[in-house]
C-alpha cells in the first residue's frame, strides 16, 4: 500500500467518524431540544388555559354585575311608581299610603333625588352629608346623578317631578373591585412569568391597548404592530374577553422567544460545526502545506550542509595534491576519512523515514568520533570538554551513523549559539537502567517559551536556519531510539543543557 492509498483511508476514515460524532451529538441534540420544547409548550398551553378561565370568570362577573345593575333599575322603577302614589293630589279614599311610605324608608343603599322641573330638591335618600344640604340638583351633584336617564314622577298633567339616581354605594365598590381586577387581569396576561409574547387590542382588533414581551421600540411602528398581529393570528386563535362598560377584547399571542430559539438551535449548530469544520480544515492545510514545505527546504539545506563539509575537504586536499605532492599518503589518508564521511552521510538520509537497524554499538566511541571530527572542522575558539571515561566501552541499542548525527546537530546548534567562541562541555553518566548525555554550551541561551517550540519542524531564530536540525535530532532520538532528548537547564546569556536519555 502507497503513502497516498493509506492517506486517503485515513482521510475517509476520518471523515466518517466526524460525521459520526457530529451526527450522535445532533441526534441527542435535537432529542434534548424537543424535551424541552415539549415542555415549554405545555406551558404556554397552560397559560392560554388559565386566560380563558380567567376570561371566563370575567364575563361571568361582568353578567352577574349587569344583573345587579337590572335589578337596582327596577327597584328605582318601582320607587318612582311609590312616589306617584304618595305625591298623587287624588289618592284613593281607602288606599293606604303606610306601605308606599315604608317602602321608600327601606332603600338605604341606592342614593335618590326627587326634583321638580325647575331642579328644586324635594326629597332625597342615601346621600354624602355635605351632598344632603344642597337645595338644587346642579353642578357636581347633577352631573353624578344624570348617569342615568332620570325617571318621569306625572303628579298632574301640567305637574311633572323627577326621580334621579346613580349606583348604590355597594355596586359601586364591587365595580371598582371588578375594573381593578380587569386592569391586574390584563398586566398578568400582558406580562406573564412564561415569557409568551402577548398584545391586547379592542373590539376592532386594530388598536393596542397593551402588550407584553415585544420589543418597545418595534411596537410603535403600527405596520411591525399588524405585521405581528397576523403571525400570531396564524399561529394562535386569539382569545375574546368582555369587559362590560370597558367592551370587548382581543388577547392574541404565540410561542416564547426562547421556544422559537430552542427549535431553531439544532440548525443553528448544525450550521456554527460546518463552518468551524470549513475554517479549521483550511487552516490545517495551509499549515501542513507551509510545514511540508519548509521540511523539504530544510531537508535540502540540510543535505547541501552534511554534503559541503566532507567535499569541502576533498577539493581542499586535492588543491594541497596539485601544489605538492609529497604529503601524499597522508592527503590519501584524509580524502579516505571524507568519502566515509561521505558514506555515512548517505547512510542517515537512507534512514530517514524507514526503520533503523538498531544494533549493540559502544556509545562512547561514537561520542569520541563525532566530537573528534566536529574539531577538526570547527574554529579553534570552541573549546571541548568531555567528562568521559574513553577507556570505557559501554554497548547500546543504536544506529551509529545516526546517533552521530544527533550529537553533530546538537553541537553545531551549541556553536551558533556562541557565534563560534566558547566552551562545549559532554558528560557521559552510566546508569543502572539508562545512560545520560548532556551536552553544554556557553551560548545566549534559551528563553522559556522557545523551549517549547525549539524541536518543532521549521521553527528557527538563526536568520538563515530552517529549523530542522534539532527536529531531526528529537526524531531520532524518540522515534528511533526509544529515548528522550530535552532541554535540562538554559540561562539567558550564560548558555544550554541538552540531555539524552537511553535505554540500555
Amino acid at each position: 500500500m502507497n503513502i497516498y492509498t493509506q492517506k486517503m483511508r485515513w482521510k475517509a476514515l476520518l471523515v466518517v467518524l466526524a460525521l459520526m460524532i457530529i451526527g450522535a451529538s445532533i441526534f441527542f441534540t435535537n432529542l434534548l431540544v424537543g424535551k424541552f420544547a415539549n415542555e415549554e409548550r405545555k406551558n404556554v398551553n397552560l397559560w392560554a388555559a388559565a386566560v380563558h378561565r380567567k376570561a371566563e370568570l370575567v364575563d361571568y362577573t361582568e353578567s352577574f354585575f349587569g344583573q345587579l345593575q337590572t335589578q337596582e333599575r327596577r327597584r328605582v322603577e318601582l320607587l318612582a311608581d311609590v312616589y306617584k302614589q304618595v305625591l298623587s293630589d287624588k289618592p284613593s279614599k281607602d288606599q293606604d299610603l303606610t306601605f308606599f311610605i315604608e317602602i321608600i324608608e327601606k332603600n338605604t343603599s341606592i342614593p335618590i333625588i326627587l326634583a321638580d322641573a325647575t331642579g328644586k330638591i324635594l326629597d332625597s335618600r342615601n346621600l354624602s352629608p355635605h351632598q344632603d344640604t344642597l337645595k338644587y340638583l346642579t353642578g357636581q351633584l347633577k352631573e353624578e346623578f344624570t348617569v342615568y336617564k332620570p325617571l318621569m314622577v306625572p303628579i298632574l298633567p301640567y305637574k311633572k317631578h323627577y326621580l334621579y339616581y346613580r349606583d348604590s354605594h355597594f355596586f359601586t365598590e364591587l365595580k371598582n373591585v371588578l375594573n381593578d381586577y380587569i386592569t391586574s387581569f390584563m398586566s398578568e396576561v400582558a406580562l406573564n412569568s412564561s415569557s409568551v409574547p402577548v398584545i391586547i387590542t379592542d373590539s376592532t382588533r386594530q388598536k393596542v391597548i397593551q402588550f407584553g414581551n415585544l420589543n418597545d421600540i418595534r411596537m410603535t411602528d403600527p405596520a411591525y404592530v399588524q405585521e405581528k398581529l397576523d403571525e400570531m393570528a396564524n399561529e394562535n386563535t386569539p382569545i375574546r374577553v368582555s369587559f362590560g362598560d370597558q367592551g370587548t377584547s382581543y388577547i392574541y399571542y404565540q410561542d416564547s422567544e426562547l421556544l422559537t430559539i430552542v427549535r431553531f438551535f439544532p440548525l443553528a449548530q448544525i450550521l456554527i460545526i460546518a463552518i468551524f469544520a470549513l475554517i479549521a480544515y483550511l487552516l490545517f492545510s495551509y499549515a501542513r502545506r507551509s510545514e511540508q514545505n519548509r521540511v523539504w527546504a530544510g531537508m535540502a539545506k540540510e543535505t547541501a550542509h552534511q554534503l559541503g563539509t566532507p567535499l569541502s575537504s576533498i577539493l581542499a586536499w586535492i588543491e594541497l595534491l596539485k601544489l605538492d605532492d609529497t604529503n601524499i599518503a597522508h592527503a590519501t589518508a584524509e580524502i579516505e576519512k571524507d568519502v566515509n564521511r561521505l558514506e555515512v552521510i548517505a547512510e542517515r538520509f537512507s534512514k530517514i523515514g524507514s526503520e533503523a537497524t538498531l544494533k549493540n554499538n559502544d556509545i562512547v566511541q561514537i561520542l569520541l568520533d563525532s566530537i573528534n571530527y566536529l574539531k577538526l572542522r570547527t574554529s579553534k575558539k570552541v573549546t571541548y570538554i568531555l567528562h568521559i571515561d574513553q577507556d570505557k566501552k559501554i554497548l547500546l541499542p543504536v544506529n551509529a551513523a545516526l546517533m552521530s548525527w544527533v550529537i553533530e546537530n546538537l553541537c553545531k546548534n551549541a556553536i551558533d549559539a556562541m557565534n563560534t567562541t566558547g566552551t562545549i562541555t559532554v558528560d557521559l553518566k552510566e546508569e543502572p537502567k539508562q545512560v545520560v548525555i548532556d551536552i553544554t554550551d556557553t551560548g545566549k541561551g534559551i528563553s522559556l517559551t522557545e523551549q517549547k517550540m525549539i524541536f518543532n519542524p521549521g521553527y528557527t531564530t538563526k536568520k538563515r536556519g530552517w529549523g530542522l536540525g534539532l527536529s531531526l535530532a528529537k526524531r531520532i532520538i524518540k522515534q528511533y531510539h526509544k529515548g528522550k532528548l530535552f532541554v535540562k537547564s538554559s540561562t539567558p546569556g550564560k548558555g544550554t543543557t541538552f540531555r539524552i536519555i537511553l535505554k540500555k
